[in-house]
Formats: structure tokens, C-alpha cells, sequence
């Protein structure tokens, strides 16, 4: 077994080689054949999991199969034994991924004869640690799942009802709106994802450790479950709340968690810096605990249940320190204006790694002499192997950093793959083959073609929240950027916001699963409306069996940027 983000197959025997990548409480299979080009008869592979200390294995469902001999699909999932995985990537979400030790995959390869009947060939076989913690006891990066339009959370909540039974329709209601459904519990749970566990157990700990000091600032401020713990901390909490114009207005969610919080005996401040006070970090330092979280994630029903976003969790006495610093300097009423806080020594880069990890960050607004947006792009237009993204608001904001997401798409030596709000509210995905493709959310909810199911809508405003770049995670200077900074100007030397940098190959690897996930699963449905709209269903492909057919998997020998993907995750 190799270093722990990346296993390999050792099956000599197998007629395809398999890397394994993990991320956060998730997997990336990555497979390419050994010798030359598969063989015609070549249908897919078949992909299964033993948990640990299980006794048996369970295949993934494919919820595409073989078309009937009248041309229909069926609409229920198939094993993946029957129905193969047409690409030569997967990525999984195990159902128990938080379970510790070691969990096994097999992966076999298909073949089907002129009778449509499937034969297996020889498998590889990996066994990895899935563990959610990114490095113990360091540093853990945490997502929101992110998939409320999806035929994922319609199996699963879809026959509770609709979306918007589940959070409130305006934002000022959020802190006294309560779901009226019995599943409610169970869909926050799972639309939360590692991050809302994360966050909640961090002001759980902080709130048993009764010599713990707790600062925090949040952006937006209306989800009951933080609210509640927040309010639990009493006068040993000091939280900044943002007012700018939105939060500022009478019976605002912000307005209400000041009285409230006031009210408990904690020490609240309202700022917006030049324009927004935008971080969103939560700072614990006592005996027992001492750790900080930053990111992407508002504390908020949005920023939780529907919106891909992110949360930082860092821990130790340095990292408390220097955000504790920046805590103070926004406090500070002669540092806290844009102005001010730009030559303030929180505005520099500052090492918050431990244990080996490389992590450094650096608070907004900056001066001039400081700003790190430049940098961003120049160090972007660096990339040697490929470029991941997901980066809410780019597409708005001109400059330096969207500069160089064109540049380096344009480039054929180098794998580009993000996405990124639409122009009109939608969501752009930059494809591999370097086409942009914009899909608006209004169109998840009409007719989409067999086998799929009418999935629901996010309610209003954004899916995408996040705020981060990943850079060769395949090289040995892996990087990624991300935190609350929307790489943009406001962003850089208006607002209050955090930026880290992380050097390490198992946190680039981790947001690179990330943006894969969320590209591809966007990504399908361009290609699933494209098929409605010709009348198709869609369906796994059999064997070519007529004179000028093309097996499935040609594309990803002729097309240059699926030659290119196939080797990035593969290579060994």
C-alpha cells in the first residue's frame, strides 16, 4: 500500500491498472486499460465495497442500464454487476465512510458477447482507510453535501414532500421556522454533510469546556441549531455580525440574533468593514479545546442545506493565536475600517500549520501594497498538470484571477475542470474539452428523459458557494487556495474575509474529489437535457455489433482531453 490518499491496485493479472484516490469521507477510482485499447467486447466495469469488519461485499448501482429490446429503460438502480460503469472514473460515497478501518473495493472488468450475455474478467482489489478526519488531530476539511437537485435526495426525501417544506422561503424567518415534516431530522442530517457535523460539534465542545473563550464572526446568522448553541455560551461568547445593507433592515435574521444573543449576556459588535464583514469563523481557546473553523459555510439554512460550500477545521494553539489576532483587530474600533485593518499585521500572511501540514492565511480587506489577488493568478497561470475550481461569483467579477482560468483553459498541455455561478443565476461548467456549458436552475424541475425522476429545486438563490482553487494535485507542491474570499477585489481590499493557502497533496486531493463531484454531477445534466430535447432515453451502450459502430469507450482513446483525464487520475 502507498501513502494513504493513494492506493494502488496490484493485480498483475488484471487487464486494467487501478489508483485510488481518497478525499473526505470519499473515494475517486481511477482506471485505465494496461496494453494498448480495450477490446470491442469490453461493457464496463463493475465496482463494489466491503466495509470494515464486513463479511460481504455490495455492489454500486448504476442507475443507467442496458435499453430493452423495445428501446425502453428501466427506472430502478441495477447492480453495477449487471449494468457496468461506462468511464473509466468513479466517485463514491460510502454510506458509513466515518466507520474506522480499513474498507475493500473490487473492481472487475465486464465483457458482453453477441447474446448480450456478461462474463467478468480479472479484478483489481484495493483496501484504504476512509477515515473523515484529513490529518488527525492537524487539520480537517469538511463539505456540505450539496445535492438537494438530485435523484439522490429525491430517493431518499423526495416523498416527504416538497424542497421547500424543508427550510424556510425568506431568510429573516429563518431562526423560528421549524420543518413540519417527520424526516426533517434525518434530511438536515444528511443535506448538512460532514460540515454542519463539524460545526455543530465544535460549539458542542465549546460549550462543555467551561473555561473556553469563544469568538466568532458570522456573515449570516439564521440557522436555529448554531443559533441554540451560540446562545448556550452565554457571556463567554464575543461574536462580530455583519450589517451591511441586507442585514441591517429591520426584522432581519441578523437584527434578531443580536437581541438574542444580547440578551444571553453576549458580547455582540455589528461591522461591514469597506462593504461586508464576510468571514464566517468560529474561534475556541480553553484548556480542553482549541480550535478554529473557517471557510466557506454561513451559518445559515442556505449555507448548510442547499449550497455547496466548505468548512475548515483547524486546531492547536497557533492557529487560534494568529485568527484570535485577527479577531481583535477587527474588533478594534481604530483597526476596524478597511483602511486601517489593510496595514494591520493580520492583512500579511501568517503559518498556521503544524505537524508537517504547510497552511498559511491572510485576512481582508488588504492595502495595496498587500492585496494577494495578483498573486492568485499569477500562481494559477503557473500550473503545470491541471486546475481545478469552484469559485462562486466568478463569472460576475472581472479580473485578474477569471483571467486566468481563461488562460490556462486554453491551454492543451494542462487539464482544466470547474465550475462557477452563471451569468443569468445559473451554473457554468468548464468541461474538460474546454466548452463551456451554462445550466439554469429553472430547469431542473421539468421533464428530463427515462430513467430519470423530476428532481427538486433549491428554493431561491445560490447551489454554489464555494471559494477555492486546487493546483497540480498531483505534483509534489500541490496547493489549494480557499477560505470565505471570493477572488475578487471586494474581496481582496473591501470585505472581511480569511484566505489560506494549504500545501499538501491529501487536502488538494480532497478538493479535487470535491470538484469533480459537483462538476460532474452539473455536468450530466447538460447532457441529459441535450438528450431529452432529442427524445432519448438514456442508456448503457452494448458491444458495437454493426460495421462503422464505435464502442463506448473509443472516446476516451481518440478525444485528446479524455486521453489527458484518463491518465491524470490513472497515471501511476
Amino acid at each position: 500500500m502507498s501513502d494513504e490518499y493513494e492506493v494502488f491496485g496490484d493485480n498483475a493479472m488484471a487487464p486494467f491498472r487501478l489508483k485510488v484516490h481518497r478525499g473526505d469521507g470519499a473515494i475517486l477510482l481511477a482506471m485505465d486499460w494496461r496494453n494498448g485499447q480495450p477490446p470491442n467486447d469490453f461493457a464496463g466495469f463493475a465496482i463494489e465495497y466491503r466495509e470494515p469488519d464486513g463479511d460481504r461485499f455490495y455492489a454500486i448501482k448504476n442507475r443507467l442500464s442496458f435499453p430493452k429490446a423495445d428501446g425502453s429503460v428501466g427506472r430502478e438502480s441495477v447492480s453495477s454487476l449487471l449494468a457496468p460503469i461506462q468511464l473509466f472514473r468513479w466517485a463514491h460515497f460510502p454510506r458509513n465512510a466515518a466507520k474506522p478501518g480499513l474498507f475493500t473495493y473490487r473492481i472487475t472488468p465486464l465483457f458482453m458477447n453477441t447474446k448480450d450475455e456478461l462474463s467478468q474478467g480479472e479484478p483489481q482489489t484495493v483496501r484504504l482507510d476512509l477515515r473523515r478526519e484529513t490529518h488527525p488531530g492537524i487539520l480537517n476539511i469538511a463539505f456540505t453535501r450539496g445535492y438537494v437537485s438530485s435523484q439522490a435526495f429525491n430517493d431518499m426525501f423526495g416523498k416527504g414532500g416538497k424542497f421547500g417544506s424543508l427550510i424556510p422561503v425568506e431568510a429573516k424567518d429563518g431562526l423560528t421556522f421549524d420543518a413540519n415534516r417527520a424526516d426533517k431530522d434525518a434530511a438536515l442530517q444528511w443535506m448538512g454533510g460532514e460540515a454542519r457535523e463539524e460545526i455543530l460539534a465544535v460549539l458542542d465542545r465549546a460549550s462543555s469546556d467551561k473555561l473556553a473563550r469563544v469568538r466568532v464572526i458570522a456573515y449570516d446568522l439564521n440557522e436555529p441549531h448554531v443559533m441554540d448553541r451560540l446562545v448556550a455560551l452565554g457571556d463567554r461568547l464575543e461574536i462580530i455580525i455583519d450589517d451591511s445593507e441586507e442585514h441591517a433592515k429591520s426584522g432581519s435574521a441578523e437584527n434578531s440574533a443580536e437581541q438574542r444573543l444580547k440578551a444571553a449576556h453576549a458580547i455582540v459588535k455589528r461591522q461591514h468593514m469597506g462593504q461586508l464583514q464576510h468571514n464566517k469563523v468560529i474561534i475556541v481557546d480553553g484548556p480542553d479545546e482549541r480550535t478554529v473553523v473557517c471557510g466557506s459555510t454561513n451559518f445559515t439554512w442556505r449555507g448548510l442545506y442547499v449550497q455547496a460550500n466548505n468548512a475548515v477545521i483547524l486546531k492547536g494553539e497557533k492557529a487560534v493565536k494568529v485568527f484570535g489576532d485577527a479577531f481583535e483587530t477587527y474588533w478594534n474600533k481604530e483597526t476596524a475600517t478597511a483602511t486601517a485593518f489593510g496595514k494591520a499585521e493580520a492583512a500579511e500572511w501568517k503559518p498556521v500549520g503544524s505537524g508537517g501540514v504547510d497552511m498559511r492565511v491572510t485576512f481582508s480587506p488588504h492595502s495595496s501594497q498587500n492585496a494577494a489577488l495578483a498573486d492568485i493568478a499569477k500562481d494559477m497561470k503557473g500550473t503545470q498538470s491541471s486546475l481545478f475550481f469552484a469559485l462562486a461569483f466568478l463569472y460576475q467579477t472581472a479580473g485578474s484571477v477569471r483571467q486566468a482560468v481563461t488562460e490556462v483553459a486554453n491551454s492543451d498541455d494542462i487539464y482544466v475542470y470547474g465550475i462557477s455561478d452563471g451569468k443569468i443565476g445559473g451554473i457554468d461548467i468548464q468541461k474538460p474539452n474546454g466548452i463551456v456549458g451554462e445550466l439554469h436552475p429553472d430547469a431542473l424541475d421539468q421533464d428530463v428523459p427515462e430513467p430519470f425522476t423530476k428532481e427538486q429545486l433549491g428554493g431561491r438563490g445560490r447551489t454554489l458557494h464555494h471559494k477555492f482553487v486546487v493546483i497540480d494535485f498531483d505534483k509534489p507542491d500541490a496547493r489549494v487556495y480557499t477560505g470565505s474570499y471570493n477572488f475578487s477585489g471586494a474581496a481582496d481590499t473591501d470585505n472581511g474575509e480569511n484566505l489560506l493557502l494549504i500545501r499538501d497533496r491529501k487536502v488538494a486531493v480532497a478538493y479535487m474529489i470535491e470538484a469533480l463531484r459537483l462538476c460532474d454531477h452539473y455536468a450530466f445534466r447538460v447532457a441529459r437535457d441535450e438528450a431529452k430535447e432529442k427524445g432519448k432515453a438514456l442508456a448503457l451502450a452494448r458491444p458495437p455489433r454493426k460495421d462503422g459502430e464505435q464502442p463506448w469507450w473509443k472516446r476516451f482513446y481518440t478525444e485528446p482531453r479524455k486521453i489527458k483525464e484518463r491518465k491524470l487520475f490513472a497515471g501511476v
